[in-house]
């Protein structure tokens, strides 16, 4: 939920990987197929509050979510719902982007997210909720890495664009394994910092990677049992 990094691979491939910090305690499933809304779904399900931060769909439209918008934000006690929630109601319905400039995130905790679709030809667009503005656009298809606001600040984000552009100097096609490897072992041995982090309260608990060839491949590695679950689905 807190590093994202895609990298378009053709017309209509990708991978995409995300590290997930969260409290150690908190239980994830691993992945499975579900069915919402008469819509095939492919994701790792948050115990507690039911929702996820990366999934796909045979809509052929994948949705990742990060905390936080532009910068660090104050917690409330409560909100409205969960942010988790909006990412499988992005990935069920028949055109997202329309669903974004007419959904109301008022109550919702600030978040960004990064949806892939690939309906038609392959696009990404970037949603960012600051709690005051919604800020939709499109992206460029080029590498490109996301760092959650909510714990990182704006020095550690530069940082890892730099780790991330030296891997992509030296990995001009870079594979899933290769990016799996930067995933693992980016940083100077900082903990703070680090693409795997450990702040004690907070840490990085999973990888998933989505791989989109011919078929969508998502591997999801739990860090903490040292398990990984791999399941292929087609969009």
């Amino acid at each position: 939920m807190c590093t994202l990094t895609f990298i378009p691979t053709s017309n209509k491939g990708f991978i995409l990987t995300s590290n997930r910090d969260e409290a150690p305690g908190r239980k994830t499933l691993p992945p499975k197929i579900y069915y919402e809304n008469n819509t095939g779904l492919l994701f790792p399900k948050d115990e507690l509050a039911g929702g996820t931060w990366i999934g796909v769909s045979d809509k052929k439209r994948l949705v990742c979510l990060l905390n936080g918008g532009f910068t660090a934000h104050e917690r409330k006690d409560e909100y409205r719902m969960s942010r988790g929630i909006i990412v499988t109601h992005l990935l069920t319905v028949d055109d997202a982007v329309s669903e974004v400039k007419k959904y109301d995130f008022e109550g919702i905790e600030p978040f960004t997210i990064v949806m892939v679709d690939w309906s038609h030809h392959l696009r990404i667009f970037e949603l960012v909720w600051d709690e005051t503005d919604i800020h939709f656009s499109e992206k460029p298809l080029a590498p490109q890495i996301w760092s959650s606001s909510l714990l990182y600040t704006e020095k550690m984000k530069q940082k890892r664009e730099q780790w991330f552009s030296g891997f992509l100097f030296e990995n001009l096609r870079p594979t899933s394994e290769k990016i799996l490897h930067f995933h693992k072992t980016a940083g100077e041995g900082n903990t703070e910092s680090d693409v795997i982090m450990d702040r004690g309260f907070v840490k990085t608990k999973s990888i998933t990677q989505v791989v989109k060839n011919d078929e969508v491949t998502m591997r999801y590695e739990d860090l903490e049992k040292e398990a990984v679950f791999k399941e292929s689905f087609s969009a």
